[in-house]
């Protein structure tokens, strides 16, 4: 029988990366399960509350990865129970099953995280489980999984400095950010505005003055023509409402479609915290974020042509190989393979 791996997705920018990864894997008998938990406080949670309805545990993220892995005939074992799994491939670390632990694990970095802040390292300090944050500052430091596949040699510092074992951790590149050259070539309508890229941080019960950043948006504007891209997470009525109070008549609103493109056509970009600021850099256009723009320079992912997805799907058969028990000599073998190919 067929090795089994189970891709583990959450966003559409999660779901879409584990497909591809799949694509090269067609050996393999590859199924796909929406983040989950085992924890029965946790699923006592989703049933009877909406809190976790803004996570990639549930409401709309659940709703739309389910729909795509339909839409591109996929098989889906919600929460695992359909199979017993050689290989699960994780898009966070934040929550791991126990059961799960049980097999091998390789994570997938799949964009930005979140600050590190105050609270994030009393987290760490405290040795509590690193979901306690509430957001994606520690996703890559728990040290759970066998593999790590980290964007850049900027986040395999981070991590390693967070908590993982810096021997798990592989430089691959991130599937869907190692490649911006080829948005340059779309059929947006619009050319020569400022971009704003919005962020879900009321939505995912952070602090933020809308009003403020939009005001701060169409100073850096300067009478230039405005468009904003709203997070797919977002309240967009109250959003929309937000941008028709602050911004300017004619302002551009989107609540959907190709971001990537939008910003390939901007002269400025604006964010918050928004993985699409790599897109912005590697484009080489001038950005605005609430990061510091030295560091996301530093911690900018790869570009290597879009080959990302299948490098690691190449460390996944590597490690699904019967003498590849010692994650050290995946590691070594895959970084040896790589120099000479370089």
């Amino acid at each position: 029988m067929r090795k089994k791996i189970l891709f583990i997705v959450g966003s559409m920018n999660q779901t879409s990366q584990m497909h591809k990864i799949s694509q090269h894997l067609t050996e393999y008998d590859c199924w796909f399960s929406q983040f989950f938990t085992d924890s029965e406080f946790g699923k006592a949670l989703l049933k009877y509350t909406p809190i976790l309805d803004n996570t990639i545990l549930s409401g709309q993220f659940r709703a739309n990865s389910e729909k795509y892995l339909t839409a591109n005939g996929l098989q889906i074992d919600y929460a695992a129970k359909k199979n017993n799994y050689d290989l699960a491939v994780y898009c966070s670390d934040l929550h791991i099953p126990e059961r799960l632990r049980k097999v091998k694990t390789i994570w997938v970095q799949e964009g930005m995280t979140d600050p590190f802040s105050l609270f994030s390292r009393i987290v760490k300090a405290l040795n509590l489980p690193t979901s306690t944050t509430g957001n994606t500052s520690l996703n890559g430091t728990s040290n759970i999984c066998d593999v790590y596949c980290a964007g850049s040699e900027g986040y395999k510092e981070q991590f390693a400095r967070l908590g993982t074992d810096r021997s798990k951790i592989i430089v691959t590149g991130i599937p869907n950010f190692d490649n911006v050259e080829q948005f340059l070539d779309n059929d947006f309508p619009y050319k020569d505005y400022v971009m704003v890229a919005t962020t879900d941080m009321r939505e995912t019960y952070r602090w933020e003055n809308r009003p403020a950043f939009i005001r701060k948006a169409v100073k850096i504007a300067n009478g230039r023509k405005l468009l904003f891209k709203l997070h797919p997470n977002e309240n967009f009525e109250r959003a929309e409402r937000e941008i028709a109070k602050y911004a300017p008549a004619g302002t551009l609103i989107y609540r959907t479609g190709n971001t990537n493109h939008m910003i390939a056509n901007c002269t400025e970009l604006i964010t918050q915290y928004s993985t699409v600021v790599y897109v912005g850099l590697a484009l080489g256009k001038k950005v605005h974020s609430y990061f510091d723009l030295e560091e996301l320079k530093r911690l900018a992912p790869v570009q290597n042509g879009g080959t990302s997805a299948y490098h690691i799907a190449s460390i996944c058969r590597g490690f699904l190989q019967p003498a590849a028990e010692d994650v050290a000599e995946v590691v070594e073998s895959y970084e040896f393979e790589q120099h000479m190919q370089g």
